[in-house]
Formats: C-alpha cells, structure tokens, sequence
C-alpha cells in the first residue's frame, strides 16, 4: 500500500507531504464552515481526512526507507527555522490519527445528522477538521512551542465539539467547561516547562534540546521543565489521576465526537510523553529514571485498577467506557514506566490496539444510541435481538478490552507482562491481569445486559432497527481488525516495534 501510494502521488506532493497532510485540513475548515448544508460540510471533512491518510502514508514509507523525514518550513533550516520531522515512532501515530479520522468521518454523516441541528452542522465538521489538523500537526512537529500551538489548536476546537452536544443533553456544557479548565491548566503547566527548557537551553527545536540537554542533566531548571512538562502532558493524556476531564467529555460528548477523540487525542498525548522521556530529556538522567517507576509505573499500575473498579459501578454505558479508557491509558504508562524497548513496544502496540477496540465500542454504542436513544446499561437489554449485527462488533470489540484470546488485545497485554517479567516485575504483571479480570466484570455486565435481556417495548421491529451502512462499516472495519490482527499481528507490532526502537535509538535527534 504505501509503495503504491509513492508510485501514485507526484514527486511535488511527496516532497511536502507530512506539511499538506496538516496544511490541507486546516485549509479546508473554513470552507466547511461556510457551506450551506451539513452534507456539504461531510464531504468536505472526508476529503480534508483522506488527503491526509494518503499522505501520512506517503510518509511513512518514505520513513521506512530514510529513517527520519525532516521538512523545514519556508525553507527556514532547523534549529532556527520551524521543522516538521518523522521517524518511526511519530509515522505510526500518524497513520492512526488519519486513517481514524477517515472511519470516524464516514460514521459521522448519520450520527451528526441526528444529533447535531441543521444550522450548525457545518460549523461542526469545521471544528472537527481544525481538531484533526491540531492532532495531525502536534504528531510531526519538531519544535517544542509549535507543539504547544498544535495541542491548543485541537483542544480548543475539541471543547467546542463536546459543548455541542448539548443539543440532546444539557450536561455536555459542564462537560465541555471542566474540559476547558483543565485542559488550559495541562497546556500551562506544559507550556511553563516548555519556557523553561528554552531558558535553560536558548532553543525551541527538539533536536537542539535534546543535543544540549545532556550537559545540563543537573540543572534545576532542566529539572522543574521535565516536571511541568510531565504533569501537562499527562493530564492531556488522562493519566491517573490526571483524568477527571475525560468521563463526562467521553459521556455527553456526541457520538461522533467520543468515537474520535477515544481513538485518538490520548494516544497523541502519550506519543508525545514517549518523545519528551527518551528523545528530548535524556533518558538516563537520574530524575528521569525515577519517573519511570515512581510516576509512569506506579500510577499506571494504580489507574488499571482504580479505572477499572470506577467502570464496574457506572450504569452509563459511555461513562463505563470512559473510566475503562482511563484504565487502559494505565497500561499505556506501564509499558513507558518499564523503561525497556519491549515495554515501550508493548505501550505503543497497546495504544494502536485500543483505538481498533474503542473505536468500535464507541461506535457501536452510538448506532444503538441513533435507533433507540441507549445511554444506560439498562437500555442495551435484549438489543443482540434487535440489533444483532452490531451486537456482534460490539461483543468482539469488548472481548478484545477483556484481553481473550482470538483477539488482538490478548496480545497487548501478552507483551506487556511479558516486558514486565523480563524486569522482575512481577506485580506489574500480577496487576495487569487483575485489571483484566476486573474488565471482565464490567464488560460482562454490557453483554449480559445486550444478550440475556428482554428487548424494551420501545426497540420495535427488527426490520427497522437495521445500522445505518455508513455507520456499520467503520465499525465492522474495526471490529473485524481485532480478529484479524491477532492471526496476523505483524503489521501492528511492526508498527510498534519500529516506534520503540526510534524512541530508545533518540529519533529525533
């Protein structure tokens, strides 16, 4: 596919293709906002997301065949002027953002329809491209600030898109505001430490800072940097217990919206503390190193569990999703705080492979959600009845959550305990299948509830409560990658194995 793509695309594309897949989107969004019609809008967002799929993929294979793409804009060389720069640790987030994008805007046609008013659709898609070109550009800069821009850039847009929920509940505006706030404290706690290196260092360009960084290792300043920046990414991440933003963001936001920012926004924001922790920072500074067990580990650890049991309490089913996503981000910061390149590969693996099991979960629920109006566990009863195909996606997506086996997130957490016992840790092992365990309890209550159940008076007949197709095939997309991927999991672990090693190796040096 992507020898393809570069034998496609014309060598001017090419050359400038990890800017235009940022450039184009961003473009495109006031032009969404200024159409007259929500369809409209649609089909402008699906051309703004595959031009950016393409062209990350055009990326990634010049990646595979150079190492690094380093792309200086204006002509401006690095470190004075603003870079954009891919290796393989970036290119894999790349894909995942884009091509997620794509799905989730073919889902979106229906779901919007339904949710959002007419007058405002429009604007909303504009919203969404100027979120996915935030994400798309936070993932391939190579400039400390510019990061902070990007991150801002998707924040922003992103608080509006979940206010705009409102439309069918009142609370997604507290959600949205509560967002808002700790969203500016993470981006200024983020932005402190990124003013800090700039002092300590007299650069912006990452690979600048982390050339000078090691002489400095003993600086305070270096020191208070990492800090900030750590506590400002990690709660843009929803690292325990940095997460109190996400559970009523994921909840009231919608569905279109969670299904995107599930699949995608956090695993931005742990790419980005796997950049700062092993390229930027110098990894074998002592202050570093204690993080990796004390912070990553530890509170990784503490958020499988405490997610976990907060989930098996929810009768929301989207906030039961919600917190089993602020567990699943726990075995993200494991595979960091382990601190090798398999506990890095098991972090990344798990990170491409809960987007593919959330994805579909999300999406799922909100076909249940646009024929039946589903927000608690109590509306799925009996709905495999009425809904089986989508019943179906959503029961290998939550077996997949669960870790079993014939599922590709049997293999997310294989490696991770596997890294976990090369260290000796066997309590990060232990915890890790106590949380898997624990999900089997709240996940069993979701099916239980779709397969045991009576149908509700109110599903009617079956012949009317078939998923729309723009709907259905995202999810079955993605629901058929967690089955695939576990015969042939090469692919993704590729994928992740490739991230870890540029993340050990410094890529972006």
């Amino acid at each position: 596919m992507i020898d393809f793509v570069n034998s496609f695309l014309p060598p001017l594309l090419a050359d400038h293709a990890v800017m235009l897949a940022v450039a184009i989107p961003l473009t495109l969004a006031p032009v969404a906002a200024i159409l007259p019609q929500g369809r409209l809008g649609w089909i402008v967002a699906l051309l703004g997301t595959l031009a950016a799929a393409i062209l990350s993929l055009s990326v990634a294979g010049d990646v595979a065949q150079n190492g690094v793409v380093s792309y200086a804009m204006g002509g401006w060389e690095p470190p004075h002027g603003i870079e954009f720069r891919v290796d393989a640790l970036n290119a894999a987030v790349l894909l995942l953002v884009s091509f997620l994008g794509v799905l989730g805007v073919v889902y979106a046609l229906p779901s919007v329809a339904d949710e959002i008013a007419p007058n405002k659709q429009s604007l909303f898609y504009s919203a969404f491209l100027v979120c996915f070109a935030g994400l798309m550009g936070a993932t391939s800069t190579g400039d400390a600030f510019n990061l902070f821009v990007f991150l801002e850039i998707s924040s922003i847009s992103t608080y509006a898109l979940v206010g705009m929920g409102a439309g069918r509940d009142r609370r997604a505006l507290t959600a949205a505001y509560n967002y808002l706030i700790l969203g500016t404290i993470g981006a200024t706690f983020f932005v402190i430490g990124v003013g800090f290196l700039y002092m300590a260092t007299g650069t912006l360009n990452m690979a600048d800072i982390a050339d000078r960084l090691p002489a400095l290792q003993d600086s305070r300043v270096v020191q208070a940097a990492f800090a900030f920046i750590i506590v400002g990414l990690g709660l843009k991440a929803a690292m325990f217990p940095l997460h109190l933003w996400l559970p009523n963001a994921y909840a009231f936001a919608p569905n279109f919206v969670t299904v995107f920012l599930a699949s995608t926004a956090t695993k931005m924001a742990f790419y980005t503390l796997i950049r700062f922790v092993f390229d930027i920072f110098p990894s074998d500074a002592p202050f570093v190193q204690v993080s990796f067990l004390w912070v990553f580990a530890m509170l990784g650890v503490v958020g499988m569990i405490v997610g976990s049991i907060q989930a098996i309490f929810q009768n929301d089913a989207r906030r039961l999703l919600a917190f089993s996503s602020v567990a699943q981000v726990g075995y993200m910061m494991l595979g960091l705080g382990i601190g090798t390149a398999a506990g890095i590969s098991a972090g990344v693996l798990h990170l491409l492979n809960h987007a593919m099991m959330k994805g579909a979960l999300f999406m799922a629920l909100g076909i249940f959600a646009l024929r039946f109006g589903v927000r608690q566990i109590s509306d799925l009863s009996g709905m495999a009845r009425s809904m089986p195909a989508t019943a179906v996606a959503f029961t290998v997506a939550s077996l997949s959550l669960i870790g079993v086996p014939m599922t590709v997130g049997f293999w997310s957490k294989w490696y991770l305990i596997s890294a976990a016992l090369e260290q000796g840790w066997w309590w990060a092992a232990a915890a890790v299948i106590i949380s898997s365990l624990l999900a089997l309890a709240y996940v069993a209550r979701l099916l239980a509830a779709i397969w045991v159940g009576q149908p509700r008076a109110h599903h009617g007949e079956v012949a009317s409560s078939r998923a729309p197709w723009l709907m259905a095939i995202p999810m079955w997309v993605l629901a058929f990658a967690n089955v695939f991927f576990f015969f042939d999991l090469s692919p993704v672990y590729e994928l992740a194995r490739a991230a870890a090693d540029a993340a050990i190796a410094g890529g972006v040096r």
